[in-house]
């Protein structure tokens, strides 16, 4: 009896034990999840290479490292690993460069190759004993040091021979929020905003710490709390201090907030009869306002500012430029250190050029007229966060004013948040791009890191796509364009492959079938995804005001730039915009060596040929098909692609997560759906123009062109 007793007492603590050890993962953690490493022989290796750590300081920054290293390294390996205050056998340092401990180690190579939130991390002996150093000249370095060394444990890296230097090729590394006061998130498929304005400053949720640790553990270093459409009364006494409860939790983490400022302020909120950059009450006013800023946020970054596009208030009101508008705001900031990133996002509907050049006509001829603490922030493409555009003329076209890069991560043009949809390949095809502003290898990314003009600040932003839901991004795979954007704004020589590697492997397994599957997925999806909506260079095709589902119907809107026909220009001679001399000549906003592959039909690349070219039904393309079947067939292989990625997800199962992997399939079952929607309403309502029949071995769509029009969606997200 008692053994029987001893044997059910014993499998019931073991399925209690197992119970409590197989909790469904929420995505909450993202990929910080420091759980034990599964794979025995790595753990058993990590064990035998690490048995202490030390940290020197007590700033809040190297109390960061401290609390992450610690949390770290006693998840991955399973079991405490202590705190030393000397040197032991196989101690992980956590010092400053000039530290006493480091007084023996020549440092000076590495030192050279680093700026002042670049960091160290060395394999060596310390005084006799196998240390592994984390340094740099200062804490935050030290910190964003801790954080590549635990990613490095968690994707099963080897640790024996560790010799990285590693410094951010972008110095302003930032996440715009389109969070309304209200709570809302314009063009968030994630719930609310994560800021909870009625409850600060004096409610301090666990989850902006969290943020932190998420955003300083990929390099991101600032964050535009607010909507570009922006409110005034966040610049109020009473918003500013929970904006600087707010920055007081980011502070550890080097992360400072930025605020949008609304160009009319200082009527809405101020009192004054203008807001008229050259107006010198108003003037007054901004250098006031920024004053009262910075006695409570010392380290406030500074404004992001949309003025004078789709109605929003701005200079040209009074007559004025937009170096006027940005120079009256970098002036009241510059005592403190601030800058002003103002959008290049402009155009006007009542000037009737084509709207891909209006950005370039307004800022090209404002070149070197902008204070030096002033960026602007340009769109990757010249259109508006398309699922592929070319990249935008203005990159290498200011040789003597800091542009910088604006990426979505949001999906608002991407399936919002039901697509898997991988960014990375999106972001880097932009930032490789070759301007050829100055030759061959003037690309993109070395004008925005200001190395090819020697721009003295440079910046990077990402539109935020958090929210309130429990995984944060609401689709989990959201997370990974979170990811790849931080990593690429620290080092955009990073592949798309090896941040996806890194991710599958902190966030799913480091199980190779497990990588290999789930990469296959992720690379390929973006392309997947352009095929379905719109392929061959088409654009700007989507749902009315919410983008949500394809209506490249929509015409005699108020607007005749936010209508689809503006844009795809389909009859019954062909499709396509003609931007070449023919037509808008946008093409000439480009360096010749760039103008002269878009002019060309022989040259131009068939992603980008509806874009640059309006082209017959009959068009003979590369590939042999015509114009028409060649459309035909991209819409239906990207639901193909679709259905492929739903059948190796299927193999996943029980290979994964449970709850993940059922969170991801029933979003790709939805994706499907809405790729064969995108595939049938597009290619029906081509065809009224075209004429011609879908080819004979492609299925045929089961409802009809009304179907799809008279769709509708009142309550779409993100709006």
């Amino acid at each position: 009896m008692k053994n029987g007793l001893a044997l059910k007492l014993t499998i019931y603590f073991l399925l209690l034990f197992s119970f409590f050890n197989s909790k469904a993962d929420d995505g909450y953690r993202l990929w910080l999840k420091y759980d034990r490493i599964s794979n025995q022989k790595v753990l058993k290796l990590y064990l035998s290479q690490i048995n202490y750590w030390l940290a020197e300081g007590d700033s809040p920054t190297i109390n960061a490292a401290k609390e992450e290293i610690q949390k770290g390294l006693n998840g991955l390996l399973g079991r405490k690993i202590p705190q030393t205050f000397t040197i032991k056998e196989g101690v992980i340092l956590l010092v400053r460069s000039n530290s006493d401990f480091l007084k023996n180690i020549d440092l000076s190579k590495y030192l050279s190759n680093i700026n002042n939130e670049g960091y160290i991390i060395l394999s060596t002996k310390l005084y006799g004993k196998r240390t592994i150093i984390i340094t740099a000249k200062t804490d935050i370095g030290i910190l964003y040091g801790t954080f590549h060394f635990l990613r490095l444990i968690q994707t099963n890296k080897q640790i024996d021979n560790l010799e990285v230097v590693s410094s951010p090729k972008i110095k302003l590394r930032i996440l715009n929020h389109w969070d309304n006061l209200n709570r809302t998130v314009e063009r968030g498929y994630a719930g609310f905003s994560i800021w909870d304005w009625h409850r600060l400053p004096d409610y301090i949720d666990t989850r902006y710490k969290d943020y932190a640790r998420a955003n300083a553990s990929i390099g991101i270093n600032g964050t535009v709390l607010t909507n570009v459409n922006a409110n005034a009364w966040v610049l109020t006494y009473d918003y500013l201090l929970k904006v600087a409860a707010l920055a007081n939790v980011f502070r550890p983490y080097g992360i400072k907030v930025y605020l949008t400022a609304r160009f009319s302020a200082p009527i809405e909120i101020g009192g004054l009869k203008t807001a008229d950059p050259l107006n010198e009450e108003v003037r007054l006013w901004w250098k006031n306002k920024a004053k009262e800023i910075y006695h409570l946020i010392p380290d406030f970054g500074g404004f992001l500012v949309k003025a004078n596009s789709e109605g929003q208030p701005g200079p040209q009101n009074y007559g004025r430029t937009h170096a006027d508008g940005a120079n009256m705001l970098a002036e009241a900031l510059k005592p403190f250190g601030g800058v002003v990133m103002w959008r290049a996002f402009v155009y006007d509907n009542n000037i009737k050029e084509d709207r891909a050049k209006q950005a370039y006509n307004e800022f090209k001829p404002l070149d070197g007229k902008f204070l030096d603490n002033v960026l602007i922030q340009v769109k990757n493409g010249p259109i508006d966060f398309q699922p592929r555009e070319p990249f935008h003329p203005l990159f290498g076209a200011m040789p003597k004013t800091p542009l910088m890069m604006e990426f979505q991560i949001t999906q608002e043009y991407l399936g919002q948040g039901t697509h898997l949809v991988y960014l990375a390949p999106l972001f880097k095809e932009t930032l490789d791009s070759d301007t050829y502003s100055k030759g061959e290898g003037s690309t993109v990314a070395k004008v925005i890191d200001g190395s090819l003009f020697n721009y003295k600040i440079s910046g990077m932003a990402g539109v935020s796509n958090i929210g309130t839901d429990r995984n944060w991004t609401g689709h989990l795979f959201g997370q990974a364009n979170w990811y790849a954007f931080g990593r690429l704004a620290w080092d955009y020589n990073l592949s798309s492959e090896e941040i996806a590697d890194e991710w599958i492997r902190m966030t799913f397994s480091c199980d190779k079938m497990v990588i290999d599957k789930i990469k296959a997925i992720m690379l390929k999806s973006r392309e997947d995804c352009v095929n379905y909506m719109t392929p061959l260079g088409l654009h700007h095709i989507m749902g009315w005001n919410h983008h949500y589902g394809p209506a490249p119907w929509i015409k005699d809107k108020h607007r005749e730039d936010w209508t689809s026909v503006y844009y795809h220009r389909a009859d019954s001679n062909g499709i396509g915009f003609d931007r070449t001399k023919t037509g808008s000549d946008a093409v000439s906003q480009y360096f010749p060596k760039v103008a002269e592959v878009f002019s060309s039909l022989e040259k131009c690349p068939d992603k980008y040929l509806l874009w640059f070219h309006h082209l017959p039904w009959d068009y003979k393309m590369k590939s042999g098909k015509t114009l028409w079947e060649e459309i035909c067939y991209h819409y239906y292989k990207g639901v193909d692609g679709v259905r492929e990625t739903i059948k190796i997800w299927d193999s996943l199962k029980n290979k994964i997560d449970s709850e993940q992997f059922e969170h991801v399939k029933m979003l790709l079952n939805i994706q499907l759906k809405e790729a064969i929607w995108w595939r049938n309403a597009c290619v029906l309502y081509f065809q009224t123009f075209s004429k011609r029949p879908i080819p004979n071995e492609l299925e045929k769509p089961d409802k009809s062109l009304d179907y799809y029009m008279n769709l509708s969606f009142p309550y779409a997200p993100g709006i």
